[in-house]
């Protein structure tokens, strides 16, 4: 028997429909502020072993403990020192300049690039591996010069760092666990 799912839905100004998973299990639908319910509802119900799959891999992830204060506070020390480090060093490489660059315990992102050029990275990078880290920082640095993920963007992020799509596969498969341990 199918049982319904659960979801929350969102609008907001954008032009498309999409489903996030948040690392807590809820299902969240993203919508155009005019989206009608009946068809909000059939997007979901086309989606629905999608959501199901990914409910079931959220379900299957160890469960760390939850970071306390003081563990992001120092973690977010350490990326500030190691992650504008890594943004020094590869800039040159992208061929690229960046302005601030901001340290956040983030639910949902792992870094990002502003248009002006200031660059955002998660702290709980530092629970990643060197080469993930280093995988982040090119992918922001990229930007700078694509502000997409065209074509274009990632042969750019492969022309630094040819290994790229095994971080973003290691990423995928162990960064919900990571954000999980920011608790709700």
């Amino acid at each position: 028997m199918n049982q319904q799912l659960s979801y929350r839905v969102l609008r907001s100004s954008r032009k498309t429909v999409a489903i996030q998973i948040t690392p807590q299990g809820e299902v969240l639908v993203r919508c155009p502020r005019r989206a009608k319910e009946a068809d909000i509802r059939a997007f979901v119900e086309s989606k629905a072993g999608w959501i199901r799959r990914n409910l079931e891999k959220l379900e299957a992830l160890p469960r760390l403990p939850l970071l306390t204060r003081d563990e992001l506070t120092e973690l977010a020390r350490q990326a500030r020192e190691d992650l504008s480090g890594r943004a020094a060093r590869f800039a040159p490489r992208v061929g690229v300049s960046y302005g601030r660059i901001t340290i956040r315990a983030q639910r949902s992102r792992w870094g990002s690039c502003s248009a002006e050029g200031n660059l955002s990275f998660n702290c709980l990078l530092m629970l990643c591996p060197d080469g993930v880290r280093d995988y982040v920082v090119v992918h922001e640095l990229c930007h700078r010069k694509q502000m997409n993920h065209s074509p274009l963007f990632w042969a750019e992020v492969e022309r630094i760092l040819p290994s790229y799509p095994q971080h973003r596969q290691w990423l995928r498969e162990h960064g919900p666990a990571l954000i999980a341990r920011l608790g709700k």
